[in-house]
């Protein structure tokens, strides 16, 4: 008896439920496979939290590239009016939402003679996340930022392609709970995510025993306390692989962007402390790697350009010929690998301890962290205090073993006006 394309994905979704490497991930994944294969959508309509950003503009990059498989419906900025304006000309979508409402007349004055609709304020950048027509909402936004909206989106149903991982980071659990009950995937854009995702793929049966996320080590791998005491801003924010917005440089360049990335982690895979671990990869090219049980590994490669893991968050299950630079392994004869420098660079292992205890301690690490980079920046604090304002903020701020939603607001705002008081 031939059985239905919906009997077959359908048997592929209770799978996932069945083995070790059921999690919020391969849960989701199925669900989506399952709507993809049975209700396919023909042309994906897109809303964009952050086009005005790295992943933003690199995302647009990717609908320009694919206007057959792409429509745009909604673009959300913060700030930078003149792009999202320029952005909107040149790809006109049903909605544009700035967030700072002071630049609302700036943004509706520029497209009023479009059919474009024009919003400002928070409420609006939620709106475009739970917009009927949407079918993935990319969120791109920057920070703590990005959690009210993709809580709406996942509330509405929409399958959401994840760039800020500050979201499971300060709630995973309600996060994931509130994904696994509208059975809402939540398809990863970070590239060490996005890599342990496609090596997941087809391994329905095996059980994880550890992931390892790579990192480059940052512009000052293998530099001491000592080095660090007198670096700029300008020094930081060069990276030597990467080409990102300057919060997440300077993340890089202290490894706390690494240490986000394995609380992140363990909220997509449902993992254990133990089951993760962070080599220093220079040449950024395994992106990242799975050890299954068996003790075979397998690794996702490439070049080290967002746009790869952007599109393929966007064609989930499907995979789309593009036009990227190839790897060629002569032009890299050497991959090598290094321990991370947990003494030297103390965010990491304040991550693995903020993870370790739970509750809203990635919350309060999360917060402390953003006014400390944004601090740095502003050439307020050094290098290496940022680490000082980070765990002073997770000794001090009251622990929540099991916080809800306005726990985690009440945290956040908690943390960002000690992180202040501590650094004025």
């Amino acid at each position: 008896m031939t059985r239905s394309p919906q009997t077959r994905t359908f048997q592929k979704f209770e799978t996932f439920g069945k083995f070790g490497s059921a999690n919020l991930y391969s849960f989701a994944a199925a669900f989506y496979f399952l709507k993809e294969e049975t209700h396919p959508i023909l042309k994906k309509k897109i809303s964009i939290l952050g086009s005005t950003g790295s992943i933003g503009t690199q995302a647009l990059e990717v609908i320009e590239a694919n206007p057959d498989h792409f429509e745009l419906e909604a673009i959300t900025a913060n700030e930078n009016a003149d792009l999202l304006i320029k952005q909107a000309i040149q790809f006109k979508p049903n909605l544009v939402v700035i967030a700072n409402e002071d630049k609302y007349q700036k943004v509706f004055d520029a497209l009023d003679l479009l059919d474009i609709k024009v919003y400002a304020g928070e409420n609006a950048l939620c709106h475009a996340a739970e917009l009927e027509e949407v079918d993935v909402v990319l969120t791109a936004l920057v920070g703590y930022a990005g959690l009210k909206p993709t809580l709406r989106a996942i509330e509405a149903g929409k399958a959401i392609a994840l760039a800020n991982k500050e979201t499971l980071v300060v709630a995973g659990e309600l996060v994931t709970t509130l994904a696994k009950k509208k059975r809402v995937p939540i398809l990863p854009v970070d590239s060490e995510h996005s890599a342990i995702f496609q090596c997941l793929a087809g391994e329905y049966s095996n059980p994880i025993e550890k992931i390892i996320l790579t990192a480059s080590g940052g512009p000052f791998r293998g530099k001491d306390k000592g080095f660090l005491t007198d670096v700029k801003k300008e020094q930081a924010l060069k990276h030597p692989n990467w080409d990102m917005g300057a919060k997440i440089t300077i993340d890089s360049a202290s490894l706390m962007n690494k240490g986000l990335e394995v609380i992140e982690a363990k909220w997509l895979f449902d993992l254990t402390n133990d089951q993760i671990e962070v080599v220093v990869h220079p040449q950024s090219i395994i992106h990242s790697m799975v050890q299954f049980e068996d003790g075979s590994i397998k690794a996702q490669m490439g070049l080290p350009d967002m746009k790869l893991p952007i599109q393929y968050a966007l064609t989930y299950p499907g995979r789309l010929k593009n036009n990227f630079p190839r790897f060629n392994f002569m032009d890299y004869p050497e991959l090598t690998f290094e321990k991370p420098d947990l003494n030297t660079f103390k965010n990491l292992a304040l991550s693995f301890e903020a993870l370790k205890k739970g509750g809203n301690q990635p919350c309060i690490l999360n917060a402390a962290n953003e006014i400390a980079v944004s601090k740095f920046l502003e050439d307020r604090i050094g290098f290496l205090e940022m680490s000082d304002v980070v765990e002073s903020c997770l000794n001090k701020i009251s622990f929540i073993s099991t916080p809800n939603f306005d726990d985690y607001v009440e945290t956040d705002k908690e943390t960002r006006i000690l992180a202040t008081e501590l650094i004025n």
